[in-house]
């Protein structure tokens, strides 16, 4: 795919011409394959290996068998992300909150790539959590990842926190609710956004997907950067149709930065 210099130019300009503030970046799977992270659902991503169906909440909760499933899930998970460096699309999220143009980055990812990329962790809102965090269901106690990853690498199990509660990355898993501290967050960032930048999402996934049409229901304008056309093209203001980090690196030019 070529990118198109005029829709490129064209978000340079809306971002150029916005109020301070008054932008947000929603970001999917999509920014980070060209760190090293594939896509769960793309050809040979841990979908073909794992049904997610066997690593739903109710199931860790339920038996020993699917938590060990599910830890088995975890250091395949682990292993193919902990080498993963941010990308050039990381790296220009993160310089357009320092020009204070973003008021929030919106994410579904779990990688943390955003933070380490140089945006401001109190700035990213993580609808899925963050999967170098280990906290005990019952006391919130935390666990360094190395450690577990660590113990399933030896063909050990994961033991239960002292408390007697279970360990579970603090992820959010299928059956489990998303802090509505944060959904809260995230809604009121978009209300307020005049313009709305999908990122490499496939927006398919609810309730994390409802956040561009809630903008656009908003009165912002809505821009969706994806490989792969989405099920709510028709509703953006601008599509670009390639590479999370071909597109953000020709912004990145124009930006000088």
């Amino acid at each position: 795919m070529v990118i198109q210099d005029g829709q490129v130019a064209t978000l340079y300009r809306w971002l150029e011409e916005g109020l301070p503030g008054r932008s947000v970046v929603f970001s999917g799977a999509g920014i980070s394959t060209a760190s090293g992270i594939p896509d769960f659902r793309s050809p040979g991503g841990l979908w073909a290996r794992f049904d997610p169906d066997e690593l739903s909440f109710p199931r860790f909760l339920a038996s020993a068998q699917s938590r060990r499933r599910y830890w088995e899930f975890y250091r395949e998970n682990w292993k193919i992300s902990r080498e993963a460096l941010p990308n050039a699309a990381h790296h220009v999220v993160a310089a357009l909150e320092h020009r204070g143009m973003l008021s929030a980055v919106i994410t579904q990812n779990i990688d943390g790539l955003h933070q380490q990329g140089g945006n401001s962790p109190e700035k990213v809102l993580e609808l899925h959590g963050n999967m170098w965090e280990v906290r005990c269901l019952s006391c919130s106690r935390s666990y360094p990842w190395e450690d577990i990853y660590l113990r399933l690498e030896e063909g050990r199990t994961v033991e239960d926190c002292n408390c007697g509660g279970f360990l579970k990355p603090a992820t959010i898993s299928f059956g489990q609710s998303l802090s509505e501290k944060i959904l809260e967050e995230a809604r009121r960032h978009t209300v307020n956004s005049e313009l709305f930048i999908c990122i490499g999402s496939s927006l398919v996934v609810y309730p994390a997907a409802s956040f561009p049409q809630l903008a656009k229901q908003s009165a912002a304008r809505l821009v969706i950067i994806n490989r792969e056309p989405t099920v709510i093209d028709h509703l953006a203001d601008l599509v670009i149709n390639d590479e999370a980090s071909a597109v953000m690196s020709a912004l990145r030019d124009l930006l000088h930065i």
